[in-house]
């Protein structure tokens, strides 16, 4: 990686500079907390990861946090896992995130597009009345703090309703998308045994309805923890026998009420597959969220009341969390639900351009796709309104950087960002003060100790190394579902340097303190921002008794792209042929997501393990990167060498 600076692509102008709500942060803290009043953003960075408790209480009162108990100090204890943020302290998420129709009842909270891309406004009071009339009917159906709300929904203003109302009652929400399969949903909401399940008849992508009635049947007999159904007719079917009618639910006039709870209360649970087992139920905090939402949103992304915050997500990825805590610092959500390509691939600029989106958010894939399909935005989109487009899901490649900058705007903020499911944030990414750099996310975020390390923990400067993160963040999971010891969080992020976040990216921090992500170091299948283990691949692949057995690998490449094989071993006699590619396609799609369907089926003569008979992944990750055999695998550990050569074979091959 060189040290060399480059020009940047883009520099925010004094005037934005000054405006930005981190500048006035810096100012304010300064005067208030003792944070440095020079020295920029990188100043204040270092502040704020070095004074946790000074930063951490100044973004509290900065945003004007209401604490209904006080706290007795920011952090009881800083250890990870297990650091204990803002103890005796109580709040509600919700009420934080409806504050605005105190003063805007009238403006837009969210604006509904679907494939029509006809914005439909809902305000600010209409939202909070919904809120409050489906929160009193949760608490008459017996709904109390801890129990478990799941909604099999997708990107409308019912899930937001839902999901905050849920929040007030102390509850605790959980949501996939319809187009999940009902094994994918039930191996996560099967967890957390949901007492209520919000669900849609179906849903409509790229142009044609698809009808969800027997997954949302199937869901109700296997989830005998429900003790309630609630009906949203996407389509305008009738309510099924024992459902309740989602109008019927929200059709009072009644003001919310928010159940108090402790900071460390769960608010919602989010899933990322490892490579083995069942996907990780993340619970993450109703207080952790808010403070951590609230600079992230805030003071990185620079929302406000004045802006429209729109990020194409669905309701089974952490962006869709993120996007609806956009209502914290009273910004207009844009919720499109629909395909992204639909009716054309510029679809996406075309909902920014009606929504009058200030910030609009996509994956980086999106981006390489317009490129590759000649789309020009700026000139065939007024996109006057939108100052940032940031993206995420996978690392955005400099050519999109370039693309961007050329047919967007040459002025136009460009924020490629990176986070995770675990933290439901970002660790790096938007500074609206500082330069774009090409290729390269602008900076670590506040309060977020961010470095690259050698395996044996030495920190690492213009060099590839392990993503770590040193001090706590409060939107880390307070636990994860059913892991009553420990060991499975503990396992996932600290047993390479203990007491030390290792994330599983590789990463270069650059001597100008910028950060450049390579993408996945461990074997999690991550497309599109939606994270799938690849045991949920085998489960459903070897079913089929042609399949012998499976590896599945995801592959980050240097175009943007993200190269999915599956390799198969074939049962004796069987021969893969277009019907049985089709056949597993038809496997994936309808058990686990349209999203995972591999790029290509590929036979092998046989699948190497390891000696404890393991699938490797992440080694043949690496031959099929174009690492000598030699560094990608420790021969001594796997029981059939010769099976290697195969992927060394293709990786010259697709060289």
């Amino acid at each position: 990686m060189s040290t060399v600076n480059p020009q940047p692509l883009w520099q925010p102008d004094p005037q934005r500079i000054a405006r930005s709500q981190v500048t006035r942060f810096q100012a304010w803290a300064a005067e208030h907390h003792g944070a440095p009043a020079d020295g920029g953003y990188e100043a204040l960075h270092r502040w704020s990861v070095d004074e946790l408790e000074p930063f951490w209480e100044a973004v509290t009162q900065w945003f004007d946090v209401r604490f209904s108990t006080p706290y007795a100090r920011v952090l009881g204890d800083r250890s990870m896992p297990g650091a204990e943020w803002f103890p005796g302290a109580t709040l509600n998420y919700a009420e934080h995130a409806l504050r605005a129709a105190e003063t805007r009842a009238d403006e837009p909270a969210l604006l509904h597009v679907d494939e029509t891309h006809e914005p439909r406004p809902v305000t600010w009071s209409e939202l909070s009345r919904q809120v409050g009339s489906l929160a009193a009917e949760l608490r008459a159906l017996g709904l109390r703090p801890g129990d478990r709300v799941s909604g099999y929904l997708p990107n409308i203003p019912q899930a937001v309703v839902a999901l905050l109302a849920t929040a007030a009652v102390g509850a605790v929400w959980t949501s996939c998308a319809p187009d999940f399969g009902a094994r994918s949903v039930l191996d996560r909401f099967q967890q957390v045994e949901p007492v209520v399940l919000f669900t849609v008849d179906g849903y409509r992508y790229g142009g044609k309805a698809h009808d969800r009635r027997e997954t949302v049947a199937e869901l109700r007999r296997e989830l005998p923890s429900l003790r309630a159904v609630v009906h949203i007719p996407l389509l305008g079917t009738e309510v099924p026998e024992g459902a309740l009618e989602w109008d019927a639910l929200t059709s009072a006039d009644i003001e919310p009420v928010f159940e108090q709870v402790p900071f460390a209360h769960p608010l919602w649970v989010l899933y990322s597959s490892g490579t083995t087992g069942l996907p990780k139920a993340i619970v993450q905090s109703q207080g952790g969220i808010l403070v951590e939402h609230l600079k992230q949103l805030g003071l990185h992304c620079d929302l406000g009341p004045e802006d429209r915050f729109f990020w194409y997500t669905s309701t089974g990825w952490m962006m869709w969390n993120f996007l609806v805590s956009g209502l914290l610092t009273g910004t207009t959500l844009v919720l499109y639900d629909g395909s992204p390509g639909y009716p054309d691939t510029g679809a996406q600029w075309r909902v920014a351009e009606r929504t009058g989106a200030t910030l609009y958010g996509t994956s980086a894939a999106y981006v390489m796709a317009c490129r590759k399909a000649d789309v020009h935005p700026g000139r065939d989109f007024d996109l006057s309104t939108v100052q940032c487009v940031a993206t995420t899901g996978s690392p955005l490649p400099p050519d999109g950087f370039r693309w961007l900058h050329d047919e967007v705007r040459e002025d136009l903020w460009i924020a490629s960002v990176s986070g995770g499911t675990d933290v439901c944030s970002c660790f790096a990414g938007a500074v609206p003060t500082l330069p774009v750099y090409i290729g390269e996310l602008q900076a670590p975020s506040l309060g977020t100790d961010l470095q690259s390390w050698d395996p044996s923990g030495k920190p690492l400067i213009d060099e590839v190394g392990e993503l770590v993160v040193t001090n706590p963040m409060p939107s880390m999971p307070i636990h994860f579902w059913n892991d009553p010891d420990g060991n499975r969080y503990h396992d996932s992020y600290f047993d390479t340097y203990p007491g030390v976040w290792r994330h599983g990216d590789w990463i270069t921090v650059t001597s100008r303190g910028s950060v450049v992500i390579h993408g996945r170091s461990d074997s999690t299948l991550n497309r599109q921002g939606v994270r799938m283990g690849s045991a949920d691949i085998y489960e459903a692949v070897e079913r089929l008794p042609e399949i012998k057995e499976s590896l599945v690998i995801g592959i980050e490449q240097p175009d943007g792209g993200y190269w999915m094989p599956l390799f198969v071993q074939l049962a004796p006699g069987a021969v893969l042929d277009q019907a049985l590619r089709d056949r597993i396609k038809v496997t994936i799609r309808e058990n686990l997501s349209p999203r995972h369907i591999p790029d290509e089926v590929i036979e092998v003569p046989g699948i190497p393990h390891t000696l404890t008979g393991k699938r490797i992944e992440v080694p043949v990750k690496r031959l099929l990167q174009g690492t000598p055999l030699e560094k990608a695998v420790n021969p001594g550990s796997i029981d059939n060498l010769d099976l290697l050569h195969f992927y060394e074979d293709l990786a010259r091959k697709r060289a």
